[in-house]
């Protein structure tokens, strides 16, 4: 049984939505595009925001720039956005089977992700399992987090 929980920041209870979960940081435009390509695609969309403690862990002692809370309110006033939670638990809890045991309540009809996302195999795997689509997307290129900070530290 995982350790991964969602706390809901803006609650759907529908079953069959399109989820996708990530860090979320500073908001940009390829985050936009991303998440309204998934929505375009007809499922309601639900997106799961990592916690404070799983972001720092794995991305380092300075992020993330905004809490969680901050973040998931940000997405949750998208007007595409359904539905947001929070993904809450230990850093380590990262494998398919951790998701699956997070994800199978909302009994998903999609799981999505960008193309060369290193876990993509273990997220379609984790689909599968979960009788849900696997929606690989392209990244919107240029766009990224690390982009943004990297020029900030420029000027």
């Amino acid at each position: 049984m995982s350790s991964l929980e969602a706390v809901w920041v803006q609650p759907y209870d529908q079953q069959g939505a399109a989820v996708v979960t990530g860090v979320f940081d500073i908001l940009h435009v390829g985050h936009v595009r991303y998440l309204g390509a998934v929505a375009a695609r007809g499922l309601p969309l639900v997106v799961g925001v990592e916690d404070d403690p799983r972001v720092r862990a794995w991305k380092g002692p300075t992020r993330p720039f905004n809490p969680a809370a901050e973040r998931a309110e940000v997405l949750a006033a998208l007007r595409f956005v359904a539905g947001v939670f929070i993904v809450t638990g230990p850093p380590e809890a990262h494998g398919p089977e951790d998701y699956i045991d997070l994800l199978a309540p909302m009994r998903p009809g999609a799981l999505a992700h960008t193309a060369g996302d290193p876990h993509a195999g273990a997220r379609c795997a984790a689909a599968a399992l979960l009788g849900a689509h696997c929606w690989e997307l392209e990244a919107i290129p240029d766009r990224s987090t690390t982009r943004i900070v990297n020029a900030a530290g420029k000027s």
